[in-house]
């Protein structure tokens, strides 16, 4: 048997058939050793324009398909995952450089969890009756009692582009409620790491959802995928990723006028209050370093900390850090493992040195000593101000910025000073400042005194942190089109 952390995929799925790539193949690296761990298919713009043809043209069946007969499937894929979670997890680990806690608890799981999700009846969601209402005689009509349906149609063909550091999870999070909905789909992963997307696209085959319905192209370069954002099959771009490709996909769907999901950058403020549970706080915040070694967009990646407790917060932060086993993901006793590549290794040094300049370097700084081989760095902690370029960017790395501040007013300006606005923390022992504080920020998901997320509330940003709401029941609505239906009577 091959051994389940590498994988050579040549194919693409398209119209039902599983066909040669248009560019070949293309290497996919191991974070953690520099080593390939197999190959990957290289779509073409041809390919990628295949796909969304073939999408469109399986369209109309599939939405017809009653709702029972859909979510059926969607059961049998979650089944499916299940099954393969022994072969699937060491394949995430290996592609993404995720520790063995982050691939065997938050990969492959919650992809399976997020098919059973939306494999649950959708009648509340696709269809609301409103009160009738009495009208007067128009020229148009005569007086009367009119009711109304509010009833959500799906919206067509959507293209799902997901990010690098969770493939798995964050595909399933796209595709799962636009199949529900009765959209068909074009999967497009990162290219960083997308084998483990190839092998659940072929899960989705093999449970007998119909040719077309579901479709998959990956490519190493940019060029298919944003032939998918100007392609007039696609109606909706569901998108993660950065606020500047994010951009980029809006403008060019713009002619086409497609519906956009977008979950884009984030710079996460925790607000921490001088009356607040310091070790809380310091565990939350933490998180930045111990979840992915900080490649994810929730990251409190500002630690804005009122000044009576700066010192000791600092202190904390810093021997949290400094307990961190950083290493071989494979390895149990690993908590952060490496960056997804080179580049973006080098992009994270480069902003600490630029933190080293303006701010105060406390922590870490550097690609850790003991570890030559992959793209590691070091948790770091950095002091400074709000106005620093490693409090104003997004890094996406283990970088976290302490800033002080003196008054709850101060507190929530400095959290709200950034263009982004995704997901922001508030720590405080009075429940009821902590809530009043959140109501004042300006992002699409606050927690208080908790680094936990519930999977049903909705998940989108403000600003620049990009378009929509998914999770839940929100998910259902964001791949779908709201229509009206009237009658009298």
């Amino acid at each position: 048997m091959a051994d389940p952390a590498t994988r050579d995929e040549t194919q693409l799925l398209i119209g039902g058939a599983w066909v040669a790539a248009g560019n070949g193949t293309y290497d996919i690296i191991n974070p953690a050793t520099e080593q390939v761990v197999g190959q990957a298919p290289n779509a073409s713009v041809d390919d990628a324009n295949n796909a969304a043809s073939a999408a469109a043209e399986a369209f109309p069946a599939w939405s017809a398909t009653p709702v029972e007969e859909r979510l059926a499937l969607l059961k049998k894929a979650a089944a499916a995952i299940r099954a393969k979670n022994d072969e699937l997890v060491p394949l995430v680990i290996a592609e993404t450089g995720a520790t063995a806690s982050v691939g065997s608890r938050m990969q492959v799981p919650i992809s399976a969890d997020r098919f059973d999700r939306y494999s649950r009846d959708i009648r509340h969601v696709q269809e609301k009756m409103l009160p009738p209402i009495a009208t007067s005689a128009t020229p148009l009509a005569p007086g009367g009692l009119v009711s109304a349906l509010a009833y959500r149609q799906p919206v067509g063909v959507v293209a799902a582009i997901a990010s690098y550091n969770f493939p798995l999870t964050n595909m399933a999070g796209k595709v799962a409620p636009a199949l529900a909905m009765g959209n068909t789909v074009v999967i497009k992963p990162a290219p960083q790491d997308p084998l483990a997307v190839v092998a659940l696209a072929r899960v989705l085959d093999e449970v007998g959802f119909p040719p077309g319905v579901v479709n998959l192209i990956s490519a190493q370069g940019p060029e298919p995928a944003s032939a998918l954002t100007t392609s007039p099959d696609i109606d909706m771009v569901s998108f993660t990723g950065s606020t500047s490709v994010g951009q980029r996909i809006a403008a060019a769907g713009a002619p086409t006028m497609k519906r956009l999901l977008m979950e884009l950058g984030g710079k996460g403020a925790a607000v921490v209050f001088a009356d607040a549970d310091i070790k809380a706080a310091v565990t939350a915040i933490g998180s930045t370093w111990a979840f992915h070694s900080g490649q994810i967009c929730t990251a409190p990646t500002r630690a804005v900390i009122h000044r009576s407790i700066f010192d000791q917060m600092v202190e904390g932060l810093s021997t949290f850090a400094g307990f961190l086993t950083v290493g071989d993901p494979t390895e149990r006793k690993t908590v952060v493992g490496p960056l997804i590549s080179g580049a973006q290794q080098k992009r994270v040094l480069d902003y600490i040195e630029t933190g080293r300049k303006e701010g105060e370097v406390v922590v870490g700084g550097n690609r850790p000593e003991h570890l030559p081989t992959g793209y590691y760095v070091e948790p770091t902690l950095i002091t400074g101000t709000n106005d620093i370029t490693v409090a104003r960017e997004e890094i996406f790395g283990p970088v976290v910025v302490a800033i002080p501040f003196d008054d709850d007013d101060e507190g929530v300006a400095i959290a709200n000073d950034s263009e982004f606005g995704l997901y922001d923390y508030v720590f405080s022992a009075d429940t009821s400042r902590a809530f009043r504080v959140a109501k004042q920020l300006r992002c699409g998901h606050v927690g208080i005194n908790t680094a936990q997320r519930n999977m049903d509330a909705p998940f989108g940003g403000f600003k620049m942190s990009g378009i929509g709401r998914d999770g839940g029941d929100y998910g259902l609505e964001a791949y779908s089109e709201l229509q009206s239906i009237i009658w009298a009577g």
